[in-house]
């Protein structure tokens, strides 16, 4: 099973994580929560929302749309977007479209290559969740999500801008 981080406001924190990403040739298990590709979502994914004594989410790779989701997604726990190479940045568009287009507020977990150089850029997208694939602990995530002091245009993470910052402080002088 994955190592989960998990982002409690701005610090990062070990989670258990309850879900078994089950492969589309893998049966589903009975019990439990599940994580499914998103064309195995399409095809089963009414039967096993319909049942309350589960959580479901979905895996969407890169090629894959979100919007495909949209009417889903009150319904979904967790959206795990793929990274299948660190240097694949898709899953930070698809992020960014499931926070502030479709106002998404389950968990978006960051699942494939992802390395903790990239902690700053995926919690500015939205992502909430990580399954880090360089061994990197909490503790590394959080200095790594924190490592710039100012952000020079507005994101899913609604950081002050330093614009905004500086307008302020002139404000304050005068």
């Amino acid at each position: 099973m994955p190592k989960l981080i998990k982002l409690s406001g701005a610090e990062a924190q070990w989670a258990d994580d309850a879900f078994v990403h089950v492969a589309d040739e893998d049966a589903i298990p009975e019990a439990g929560d599940v994580i499914l590709s998103l064309t195995r979502f399409q095809a089963e994914g009414d039967t096993l929302l319909s049942s309350n004594s589960r959580r479901v989410g979905v895996r969407v790779e890169p090629a894959e749309e979100v919007e495909a989701l949209v009417y889903d997604l009150p319904r979904l726990s967790v959206v795990a977007l793929a990274f299948p190479k660190y240097r694949d940045g898709r899953a930070y568009t698809s992020a960014r479209l499931l926070r502030e287009r479709f106002r998404y507020e389950g968990e978006v977990r960051a699942v494939g290559d992802v390395l903790q150089e990239q902690a700053g850029f995926m919690v500015r997208c939205g992502f909430d969740a990580f399954e880090p694939n360089d061994g990197a602990t909490p503790e590394a995530w959080t200095k790594a999500a924190a490592r710039f002091r100012h952000v020079y245009q507005r994101a899913a993470d609604a950081r002050p801008i330093a614009a905004d910052e500086r307008a302020q402080q002139k404000e304050g002088a005068l």
